[in-house]
């Protein structure tokens, strides 16, 4: 798997809020939802386009990584919370968790 940084902004599809992306932005801080956009991380290949539904979160010794779901397609991505993600939302996707 390869990685193209891609420094993108863009305006939350669920939730509305403006996000200014760094390179490695792949979900709204906000309400942690995402787009299926990607085959390859940053890539913007999919033909999928769906909202990737954050639905649990596991806590590593690193922080948090978060499980989306795509509505569209059903596919599963797994990725780190950024430091400005919303705790509480953490939080409470926490009582969901998964296992990697």
């Amino acid at each position: 798997m390869s990685f193209t940084r891609k420094n993108e902004n863009f305006v939350c599809e669920q939730c509305g809020e403006s996000v200014a992306g760094s390179g490695y932005t792949n979900h709204c801080p906000q309400c942690l939802w995402s787009k299926h956009l990607d085959e390859d991380p940053g890539d913007r290949a999919s033909p999928c386009g769906g909202a990737m539904e954050p639905t649990s979160v596991f806590v590593s010794g690193s922080g948090f990584r978060i499980r989306h779901t795509c509505r569209k397609c059903g596919l599963i991505r797994v990725q780190n919370a950024a430091a400005a993600d919303n705790h509480s939302r953490l939080v409470e996707l926490s009582a969901h968790p998964f296992n990697e």
